[in-house]
Order: C-alpha cells, then sequence, then structure tokens
C-alpha cells in the first residue's frame, strides 16, 4: 500500500504487533468463530489489546460484511463484518485491514474481534 501518515505526523504513537505464543479462540454465544495458533496481539496507545486472526482461521460463514468502514491513520482502512448466527447477532463486531498501510503488512488478511460489542463475545487464549 504505502507508508502510514500517522506514524509520519505521530511518531510518540505506539502501534506494536507481536506473535502470541498461546493458542487463541473466538467464542460468541456459545459458538466458536476463531480457533487459532497463529495470532498476532496489536498493543496500541490508548486502546485495548486486540487479537488478529487469519481469515482463514475465522468462520467466515458466521460473519456478513458491513457497509460500515473506518480510517485508522496508524493502519489503514478497515472493513467490517456483523456477527450473525440467525438468533444472535452483534453489529460490526469484526473488522479487517484488507490492505494496510506498509509499516501493519503483520495484519493483511486477519480479522480482529471487538469484545466491547456483545457480553457474548469473548477472545481468549487456550493451554
Amino acid at each position: 500500500m504505502s507508508k502510514s501518515p500517522g506514524h509520519r505526523l505521530h511518531p510518540e504513537h505506539k502501534v506494536k504487533e507481536s506473535a502470541v505464543a498461546e493458542r487463541m479462540i473466538a467464542v460468541f454465544a456459545g459458538q466458536t468463530l476463531a480457533d487459532s495458533r497463529d495470532v498476532v496481539r496489536v498493543d496500541e496507545d490508548g486502546h485495548p489489546p486486540r487479537f488478529y486472526f487469519p481469515r482463514g482461521d475465522v468462520r467466515q460463514d458466521r460473519l456478513k460484511r458491513t457497509e460500515t468502514s473506518t480510517e485508522c491513520p496508524f493502519k489503514g482502512s478497515a472493513s467490517y463484518f456483523d456477527i450473525d448466527l440467525g438468533d444472535q447477532s452483534a453489529k460490526d463486531a469484526v473488522w479487517s485491514y484488507e490492505e494496510p498501510y506498509d509499516e501493519h503488512q503483520g495484519l493483511k488478511e486477519r480479522m480482529a474481534f471487538d469484545e466491547s460489542k456483545s457480553d457474548e463475545l469473548v477472545v481468549s487464549s487456550l493451554p
């Protein structure tokens, strides 16, 4: 893509990516939506830690792309997805940086879950 304008303008702002050693899962309303040993943790100033799962380890059949998009000056444009189990759903609870800025190419083809969107959504590690 290109260099992040956020990192150029605000070099003091930290966005750190690191590999997670443990197996991680994302569960919504008792259903496992993601299960992976290849998760990237993102620690960004002013935000809670986020965990990015490889797209191939996420149940795409339980997600529906929405019209929502946001722009992060550090990571790029995010596309959003609803979780839809039929009887239960969570709006814009999953996002992906499909074309992240150069500094965050490690997020490409990965998806993160926003636990604040529902009490039924939990991201955790397994032994």
